[in-house]
């Protein structure tokens, strides 16, 4: 069952995150976006396989040590609760980035490599688009210094 709900939470997460790639515009696209309902679906398998996996009472979030002991006694099911934690936060922070750019009226192909860099590698896609930000910003600022007073 843990690799069923698994392989379906993955096919969901591919599917929503073409959406957001391909089809930003579309209303089912919009629909995603305008409420977490992929992060919600994603953080219920979440709790159900942290349930499965016998919880966290005993995990020891203070220190690299008590992580390290953590992904040691890693079971199927609380692997796939850590991937799912990873795929509900990359997704919404690539939802958060199709907006933002798109209130500043950002060319959705300028973001796609942030979106995809977030999709792989989640804050290394946050940073890139970060990055995007402070080059267009400075562009602009420099296209005003030169404009005839």
């Amino acid at each position: 069952m843990t690799t069923l709900l698994f392989n379906f939470c993955n096919g969901l997460i591919l599917l929503a995150w073409c959406l957001l790639f391909f089809f930003p515009k579309k209303k089912i696209a919009q629909r995603l976006m305008s409420y977490p309902w992929i992060p919600l679906i994603l953080s219920t398998f979440y709790l159900y396989f942290i349930l499965l996996s016998g919880g966290l009472l005993e995990a020891d979030f203070s220190s690299l040590e008590g992580i390290v002991r953590l992904f040691k006694k890693t079971t199927p099911a609380s692997a796939a609760a850590g991937w799912l934690h990873y795929l509900a936060f990359d997704f919404w922070m690539g939802v958060w980035i199709i907006k933002h750019s798109s209130k500043r009226k950002i060319p959705h192909q300028w973001i796609l490599l942030p979106l995809l860099l977030t999709f792989m590698l989640g804050p290394v896609g946050v940073l890139a688009y970060s990055l995007l930000l402070l080059v267009r910003k400075a562009l602009s600022q420099a296209n005003e210094n030169e404009r005839p007073v």
